[in-house]
């Protein structure tokens, strides 16, 4: 019986690891000017990142929220980049695959911008957007990273 099992266990491992992986979109990349970040919370040791979500509100349905955390949620996914850690809600996840965070500075005002590959559009109150996507991915999110290229298996 041990002799079986041992011999399970390497058919198993010896398959996982013929697999060939492909690289995949991480969830969230942020740009040398995210790395404001820091500086926002250098005086802030019991605050561990930043957590960004998304909620509905504006014009058009969706809109980001960025904000100090001091844990990290059960569902969060953690992306963490040059010593930043940032943390994204459940909620936010899908619609945020692929997305660039930068921060812009001008002679007014400073502010960090999201870069999100999947926008279908946007609207004049400057604070909401919609995101493309197709219904099935609601029933099944395997599907969903698959036609956005996020996932793909090679055998």
């Amino acid at each position: 019986m041990v002799k079986m099992l041992a011999s399970l266990v390497w058919a198993t491992v010896q398959s996982v690891s013929k697999r060939k992986l492909q690289p995949t979109w991480a969830a969230l990349t942020m740009t040398p000017s995210a790395n404001e970040i820091k500086q926002l919370l250098r005086d802030k040791p019991e605050l561990v990142g930043v957590k960004v979500g998304v909620r509905t509100r504006g014009c058009n349905g969706l809109s980001y929220t960025l904000e100090y955390t001091k844990t990290k949620g059960d569902s969060d996914e953690e992306v963490v980049q040059d010593g930043v850690r940032v943390f994204i809600e459940k909620k936010a996840q899908l619609t945020l695959l692929g997305t660039e965070m930068d921060y812009v500075e001008d002679k007014l005002s400073s502010e960090f911008v999201f870069n999100n590959p999947n926008l279908k559009g946007t609207w004049d109150c400057g604070e909401s957007f919609n995101i493309c996507l197709r219904t099935t991915w609601a029933v099944d999110p395997r599907r969903a990273m698959e036609s956005l290229g996020l996932i793909e298996e090679i055998m």
